[in-house]
């Protein structure tokens, strides 16, 4: 074929496939196949659907697309660079994965303006796309009205067979499909090659008729190599069904065009390597060097530029005529697009007295939520079928349901890995809605992945966990998380957080609810047993990390330091120790992070280096501590798994009493 005979389609999809291979050719790094085999059903989607402006990257109306295999990352890229996005230039493509590049392993949406959410890790991008379509529908509810449309978007997501063995996409889409959204419309890269080599040693099943049995609309695309009307017709009939979210089954040949690895595994992870490349030039036609993008394709891309300005245009007049009808609609809706909090909202914030009663922190947690969505209306989620265990319903909100999506209590199902990976989708949607989702903190380990990557992609998603020790009691080791909190602590840019009361809870919200408008995101481990008021606790103190709760006059003989549910073992403790002389100082300490954050004045104030003598009180793992207590320092801890038996008996045996505070305190003393 000569690269006068191929037609300007051919020529454009021709270009993503050739900047793909020569990108990962130059790194010697990456995978080919998927951009090449994938490129005819993106170019489609971006060339005739897809709605974006490439100048303004995050206008709010654009229609969001996901590549959940994140793998293939290069099609993307290309598709971002060939449309006009400035955020990827033909040097960033150059430079593919390599140090300091807007071009990445896998797509990051805090390093390249125009990729929406981070995938890379197999079924987390369908599962976020979910999450993005339920933003839309949650805000489409809200704000649309009769006579003006302000919110209305799709949601497009393409997928491969990797994404639909993982099994967070299968919680994901069932929920999806039992959602009915009509505007998420996923294509899947049908190529039935993963590392392995052919599908067919492991993954053998009907992917169509599985979505079908989630209530999904379901199409197949037998030639997604050429056939180009089949694949838009499709993605018309996927329109048009407004009940449903959408599967297309494209079914294609990965890496196509090479004529020696094209449906092997040696296309999928590898550069084709040079003789490869230049075999595939020739196969395809491609008389063009390295890097290089015909004119004629280039400018039938750019013109997504004029019809990005074009659309974003026709909608700002829109938000102007739905300004002049509904003003305070629209000056909320801004407030959401802009992500700024209402003023004043933390007035809302529970207090409490010594004189109140003991509570588990989930029940003031409850009512932390239930003072705040009244005056917080961005605030949206819900619990893994544990809402009367983690109590987190938003009372009066409603559910959101197929049909009722301005409702603002989500109801996931036992599906915590799903769970996480929506609301990174919502949280993603550049709207200003603030998710939570909540389970037991021994659970956390389900979604792991889902809260690393709303740290690392800076979504601000809040994660409300509760039964958060040992002290839950009889459910035993398979529910009490004693080494969950030292393993979140390890994940960068997560706040975890322990409150001890009331306050620090209310202190907790007022952290979490700041920090997700500044797309961080934060975990709240609260107890299941009650829990005194305490003196001297307060809501600021919490974003401090850490604060001295109470002291004695002088220089401390020791310091007591307590998170969560142990705080007020050390109150009582030091109340003792202070009878028999000795001064004490009580350090509350519900968050590491937020402490370490300090300048070095406050952490010394705080924990005098001079007073070497500590005594942790955390009912979980000792790891980490050790930055906190140095060699004379000592802790109450388990380093085991718990045991089945009530709470306060499990605490007693495990040591967590003020006797044994006292008693260890003493032998720190000497």
């Amino acid at each position: 074929m000569a690269v006068a005979t191929q037609s300007l389609e051919e020529l454009c999809i021709n270009s993503i496939r050739f900047l793909a291979i020569d990108a990962v050719q130059k790194a010697n790094s990456g995978h080919p196949g998927l951009p090449m085999g994938a490129a005819p059903m993106a170019f489609v989607l971006w060339d005739r659907f897809m709605r974006f402006n490439p100048k303004n990257p995050k206008w709010f109306n654009r229609d969001r697309f996901v590549l959940s295999a994140g793998h293939g990352c290069m099609l993307q890229y290309a598709l971002l660079h060939l449309t006009g996005y400035d955020s990827v230039t033909l040097d960033d493509i150059k430079q593919f994965r390599q140090w300091g590049s807007k071009t990445p392993g896998h797509p990051e949406n805090f390093e390249t303006l125009g990729v929406e959410v981070t995938t890379g890790p197999l079924g987390q991008g369908i599962a976020n796309g979910v999450g993005l379509a339920m933003a839309e529908a949650h805000l489409a509810a809200k704000f649309n009205k009769p006579d003006a449309k302000i919110v209305d978007h799709y949601t497009y997501v393409i997928l491969g067979d990797g994404c639909n063995m993982e099994g967070v996409s299968g919680e994901a889409c069932s929920l999806a499909g039992h959602l009915g959204l009509g505007k998420l419309i996923a294509l899947y890269d049908d190529n039935h090659i993963s590392i392995d080599g052919s599908t067919d040693v492991s993954f053998t099943e009907d992917v169509g008729k599985r979505f079908e049995a989630y209530g999904w609309h379901v199409q197949h695309v037998e030639d997604g190599n050429s056939d180009l009307d089949a694949i838009a017709k499709a993605i018309e009939a996927a329109k048009a069904v407004t009940d449903k979210p959408s599967l297309i089954k494209v079914t294609t040949i990965i890496g196509y065009g090479s004529p020696n690895k094209s449906n092997t595994a040696d296309v999928h992870g590898a550069a084709l390597g040079k003789d490869e490349v230049k075999a595939t030039r020739e196969n395809l036609g491609w008389e063009y060097p390295e890097f290089e993008v015909p004119e004629d394709a280039l400018k039938h891309f750019r013109k997504a530029v004029e019809r990005g300005a074009n659309l974003e245009t026709e909608w700002d007049q829109a938000l102007a005529d739905y300004k002049a009808k509904y003003p305070e609609e629209a000056a909320e809706f801004e407030r959401f697009a802009s992500n700024k909090l209402p003023e004043g909202w933390e007035k809302a914030l529970p207090t409490y007295t010594p004189e109140d009663k003991a509570l588990a922190t989930r029940k003031t947690s409850e009512m932390t939520l239930n003072a705040l969505a009244p005056v917080l209306p961005e605030l949206i989620g819900g619990s893994a079928d544990l809402t009367h265990s983690n109590y987190t319903l938003l009372k009066g909100f409603g559910d959101f349901q197929k049909g009722q999506y301005a409702n603002r209590n989500l109801r996931f199902g036992v599906r915590e890995h799903g769970m996480g990976s929506i609301c990174n989708g919502i949280a993603l949607h550049s709207s200003g809605l603030i998710p939570y989702c909540a389970t037991f903190l021994v659970f956390a380990d389900y979604m792991r992945a889902a809260i690393r990557l709303s740290a690392l992609s800076q979504a601000g998603v809040i994660y409300v966990m509760t039964h958060d020790s040992i002290a839950l009691g009889e459910d035993g080791p398979t529910h009490q998380p004693v080494e969950t909190i030292a393993s979140l602590r390890a994940i960068p840019n997560l706040l975890v957080i322990r409150p001890a009361d009331g306050n620090e809870t209310s202190g907790a919200y007022k952290v979490a609810i700041q920090a997700a408008s500044e797309n961080r995101p934060t975990l709240m481990a609260f107890s299941r047993q009650n829990l005194p008021q305490l003196a001297g606790s307060g809501i600021d103190h919490v974003a401090k990390g850490a604060y001295i709760l109470s002291d004695s006059e002088g220089t401390p003989d020791l310091i007591l330091i307590g998170t969560g549910g142990e705080t007020y073992l050390c109150v009582d403790a030091a109340e003792k120790l202070r009878a028999e002389g000795k001064n004490v100082r009580v350090v509350s300490m519900p968050c590491w992070e937020l402490f370490d954050e300090q300048d070095e004045a406050y952490r010394e104030s705080v924990l005098p280096k001079a007073v070497t003598k500590r005594l942790a009180v955390e009912a979980a793992s000792s790891f980490g501590w050790c930055r906190y207590l140095g060699n004379e320092g000592a802790m109450i801890s388990i380093d085991r798994f718990g045991v089945s038996a009530p709470g306060g008996v499990a605490l007693e045996k495990f040591g967590f009493t003020v006797d044994n505070v006292v008693a260890k305190a003493k032998e720190l003393l000497g």
